[in-house]
C-alpha cells in the first residue's frame, strides 16, 4: 500500500512498514491546506496534529484508511470520511501514561509552586518562607471527570501519593473499569455537581465533542470550592476561558493547563493568551502525549493498525456504526466454495433487500462457513427458500422479524 505519513513519526517504525512491503511518504510539514494536493494515489493516511478536512478527503483518489497516531480524533472529518467509505482508526490508551505523569507534574507544581520558585532563584530572589506554605497532597481529595485510559491512569497515581479519588457514578462501565475502580478505592458520587463541591483538585480527561465543548462553563465552576486546583489535560475547547479567569479572581483557584482554546496547531508559533499570562495559572503547549515513551507506543500501534488493514481487520475503528444493521438477520451455513456467495446476494438483490452488514466466517478445517447477512426489510418465506436451494448452501435461518 501506499502510506502517506503527514506529521512526525518514529524512524524504526517507519522503517518496519517499509520493510513489511509499504511505499511511505513522510511529510510533517504538510497541514490542512496544502494536504488535498498530497492525497493523489494514497491508501493509508497517518496524521498526528494534522488536520483531514471534508475537501481533502474528496480530493483522495484511492484512500481507505485514515490512521490518527493518538486518542481523539477531533482533528479529521471523520463523517466526511464515513459518506466516502474511508476507515477512521485511532490509537487510544497508548498515551494514557504520559499524560497521567504531566497531569500528577501540573498537580504537584501547583501545590509546590515550583514554577514560581524556578523563575525566583533564576532572578537571584531567595525566598524560603513563601515557597515553605504548600497545602500537600496526602489525604486531598482528586475528583476526576472522564475515567477512560488516561482518568484510570491519574487515579493510580493519585492513589499512591495517598489521595482520595472520586468520579461520578454512571451506568454502562465496562466490567473491567467496574473492577479497577474497586480495585484503587475510588469513591463514586451520584452527580457531577456533588463532585466538583466534594473535590479539592479537579482534573478534566474528556474528549472533544458537542457534549463536552464549554463545559466548564459558570454553572460548573461556581460548584468548585474556594482555592481548589483545576487541571485540563484533554482539550482547550472544553473550557469557557473568559468564566474561568472570573472565578480565578473571584474564589482563588489555581489551574494547571496543557491546552488551551484556539491554540496554535503548529510546533512555533506566537501566542497570547490572557489565560496563559495569569500568575494563578502554570501551563504546557500541549505535550501531554510528547515523551519518547508514548509516541513509541502509538506510531506501534499505527503499525499494527495497517498491517491487520492489510489483512482485512480493521482496528480502532470510529466511524462504523457500534452495532448490527438491519431490521432481520439471515444466517446461510454454506460449504467454503467459491461462488456460493455470489448466489446468495443474487437472490437478495432480486428480492430488493439491501444488505446492510455482513461477515462470512469459516469453521475449522475450511470445509464449511456461515454467513451472517444483516438486511434492510423483512425476509419473505419464498427468499428463505430461494436462498436454501442455492448451490452448495447447507442451511439457513432468519432472526429478528
Amino acid at each position: 500500500m501506499k502510506i502517506l505519513i503527514a506529521d512526525t513519526f518514529p524512524d524504526p517504525q517507519l522503517a518496519r512498514l517499509v520493510a513489511h512491503g509499504h511505499e511511505c511518504t513522510r511529510v510533517p510539514e504538510l497541514d490542512a491546506d496544502t494536504l488535498p494536493e498530497a492525497l493523489a494515489g494514497v491508501d493509508v493516511l497517518v496524521v498526528r496534529s494534522t488536520k483531514v478536512t471534508e475537501q481533502a478527503l474528496a480530493q483522495a483518489d484511492r484512500l481507505a484508511l485514515v490512521v490518527r497516531a493518538g486518542a481523539g480524533v477531533n482533528t479529521i472529518d471523520w463523517r466526511a470520511a464515513a459518506d466516502r467509505g474511508i476507515y477512521v482508526c485511532n490509537t487510544p490508551g497508548k498515551n494514557a501514561v504520559a499524560v497521567a505523569e504531566l497531569t500528577i507534574g501540573l498537580l504537584t507544581a501547583l501545590d509546590r509552586r515550583i514554577p514560581d520558585a524556578v523563575a525566583d532563584l533564576r532572578a537571584g530572589r531567595w525566598r524560603k518562607k513563601e515557597y515553605a506554605a504548600a497545602r500537600g497532597l496526602a489525604g486531598r481529595t482528586l475528583g476526576i471527570i472522564g475515567f477512560g485510559e488516561i482518568g484510570m491512569a491519574v487515579a493510580a497515581r493519585a492513589v499512591a501519593l495517598d489521595m482520595n479519588v472520586v468520579v461520578e457514578d454512571k451506568p454502562g462501565r465496562r466490567p473491567e473499569v467496574v473492577d479497577h475502580i474497586a480495585e484503587l478505592g475510588v469513591r463514586l458520587v451520584a452527580d457531577l455537581p456533588t463532585l466538583l463541591e466534594t473535590a479539592d483538585v479537579v482534573s478534566l480527561h474528556v474528549p472533544a465533542t458537542d457534549a463536552t465543548r464549554g463545559m466548564v462553563d459558570r454553572e460548573f465552576l461556581a460548584h468548585l470550592r474556594p482555592g481548589a486546583f483545576l487541571i485540563n489535560t484533554s482539550r482547550g475547547d472544553i473550557v469557557d476561558e473568559a468564566a474561568l479567569l472570573d472565578a480565578i479572581e473571584e474564589k482563588g483557584l489555581r489551574v494547571g493547563l496543557d491546552v488551551f482554546d484556539g491554540e496554535p496547531s503548529g510546533g512555533v508559533a506566537e501566542f497570547h493568551s490572557a489565560l496563559a499570562a495569569h500568575p494563578n495559572v502554570y501551563g504546557t503547549h500541549h505535550v501531554g502525549a510528547s515523551t519518547e515513551q508514548a509516541q513509541d507506543a502509538i506510531a506501534d500501534e499505527v503499525v499494527a493498525i495497517i498491517d491487520d488493514f492489510g489483512r482485512g481487520i480493521v482496528r480502532n475503528c470510529v466511524n462504523l456504526r457500534e452495532q448490527a444493521h438491519g431490521t432481520a438477520t439471515l444466517s446461510v451455513r454454506h460449504r467454503n466454495v467459491v461462488g456460493v456467495l455470489a448466489g446468495v446476494l443474487g437472490v437478495l438483490r432480486g428480492a430488493g433487500l439491501n444488505v446492510e452488514q455482513m461477515e462470512n466466517r469459516v469453521f475449522a478445517g475450511g470445509t464449511a462457513a456461515t454467513a451472517t447477512i444483516h438486511v434492510a426489510g423483512a425476509i419473505p418465506p419464498d427468499v428463505v427458500r430461494a436462498v436454501g436451494e442455492q448451490p452448495d448452501v447447507i442451511g439457513v435461518s432468519v432472526a429478528g422479524q
